[in-house]
């Protein structure tokens, strides 16, 4: 298993998941944010609701969390944001350590 995590999350247009990926980026608490279209549909205030969304998957280490998941509610728009975090438990070795260059370095 490796140190490092893929967090989710959907934001509602283009600009505002640009926006969190170049604050995550400067920051180092992400190493690579990819950004894709996608309809979603879900339940909301007793109704089923259909948004077209911009997918975000944010590549990052698993001890940034707190602090990744506190940044992506900063600027999160909506009042109950999607924000998942799965464990990477392998991957090629020359973009694991590409990850772990591009990171803020872990803590002492």
């Amino acid at each position: 298993m490796t140190p490092y995590i893929q967090v989710i999350t959907t934001l509602p247009d283009r600009a505002s998941a640009e926006s969190l990926a170049a604050a995550l980026l400067e920051e180092r608490l992400a190493a690579c944010v990819q950004i894709s279209a996608c309809t979603s549909w879900y339940h909301w205030q007793g109704a089923i609701e259909r948004s077209e969304e911009q997918f975000c998957t944010i590549k990052s280490r698993r001890d940034l969390f707190p602090e990744l998941n506190a940044a992506i509610r900063a600027k999160h728009p909506y009042q109950v944001p999607e924000i998942l975090a799965t464990q990477v438990e392998d991957g090629g070795q020359s973009y694991l350590d590409w990850m772990g260059q591009e990171l803020r370095p872990p803590k002492v």
